[in-house]
């Protein structure tokens, strides 16, 4: 089979790639259907996270077919249409029953599969695959696959910083997480959502999700700004989509006393001074998104055609042509790529 492999730096490949195959009783095979390029892909990319291994598949988004099943599984069969998690999980351990599925005690990267390929192997079949009531039609592939994780990604972030009725949201990052979140921090009932971008583009994505202000400042300038736009006093929470130290200090700074930060852009050199975090009095929750959590309702909202997360993919590829891909995110001339097969 055809399959994405990085090698350094810069050097993506399309390549031949075994074929995968049951290797525990509890896997499940897919022919996927289509894959994308994240965003987390990009820090290997420029060399800013080493590689796992030298070359390393790339990939950890995917919706597609069930193809075989080992014996253990019972939730998915054959010729079922399935959406999965980045993560691999039992969705039945004491972390997954409280619905921190990415942090299952056996939970498997997917990652280290490597996705973005004809088939993959799925880990923990019935724990991590949810197939869908029936085969979506064409254009619900992608709000789909953008389900398997920028979805749920930015889902997680705008429930973590407590997103409802009433409540004035800020949003750090317009990346396809960022803009997913400010999606679903009006699905959840937010009043007001205040979207950090500087891209004409990525703007007017914001405000059709749902952004009702926009702020073009960054750093100590945006939260500032975020401070004026809500009579000094700061959003009641904030969603952090993009892992610099620069993005969850500004998070942080715009969010009220007593308010919340949803952190979900991994992060890379971040580090928080106690003594700044005491005298701020936020609550921060976050991390790797739990998306098995909330893929039964994402997988109804875009069944009934409620949401379009799918609109985050603005370039569409071959899986042949992934290494256009990732120079087309890496370059800010792509928010999100989508790779057909």
């Amino acid at each position: 089979m055809r399959g994405v492999m990085m090698y350094a730096p810069g050097d993506v490949r399309v390549e031949d790639r075994p074929m995968p195959s049951i290797l525990e009783p509890t896997d499940a095979i897919i022919k996927v259907a289509a894959t994308c390029i994240c965003g987390s892909d990009l820090w290997p990319y420029r060399g800013l996270e080493p590689l796992a291994a030298v070359p390393q598949p790339m990939g950890h988004e995917y919706v597609g077919v069930v193809e075989t099943v080992g014996d253990q599984v019972t939730s998915v069969r054959q010729g079922d249409f399935v959406v999965g998690s980045f993560v691999a999980s039992d969705n039945t351990c004491e972390i997954c029953r409280s619905g921190y599925q990415s942090r299952c005690i056996h939970n498997v990267m997917m990652g280290s599969i490597g996705t973005q390929a004809e088939y993959a192997r799925i880990p923990l079949a019935d724990g991590t695959l949810v197939a869908t009531p029936a085969y979506p039609a064409d254009d619900l592939i992608a709000p789909l696959l953008a389900a398997s994780d920028v979805l749920g990604t930015g889902w997680y972030a705008a429930v973590a910083a407590q997103a409802g009725p009433g409540r004035t949201i800020a949003v750090v990052g317009d990346g396809a997480v960022g803009l997913c979140a400010i999606l679903a921090a009006r699905q959840l009932g937010a009043e007001r959502i205040i979207a950090f971008s500087r891209h004409p583009e990525r703007q007017a994505l914001a405000r059709a999700f749902g952004a009702t202000d926009i702020v073009e400042e960054r750093g100590d300038e945006g939260a500032a700004k975020v401070r004026e736009l809500t009579n000094g006093y700061g959003a009641h929470g904030t969603a952090e989509a993009v892992g610099t130290q620069l993005s969850m200090s500004q998070a942080i700074q715009s969010t009220r006393p007593g308010g919340y930060v949803g952190y979900v852009g991994v992060s890379h050199g971040v580090e928080l001074r106690g003594i700044d975090l005491f005298f701020r009095s936020v609550h921060l929750h976050g991390g790797p998104a739990p998306v098995r959590h909330f893929l039964p309702t994402l997988i109804k909202l875009i069944g009934d055609r409620s949401i379009d997360p799918g609109r985050v993919f603005d370039v569409t590829l071959p899986l042949e042509d992934a290494a256009e891909g990732y120079r087309a995110m890496d370059e800010r001339r792509a928010i999100k790529v989508m790779l057909t097969l």
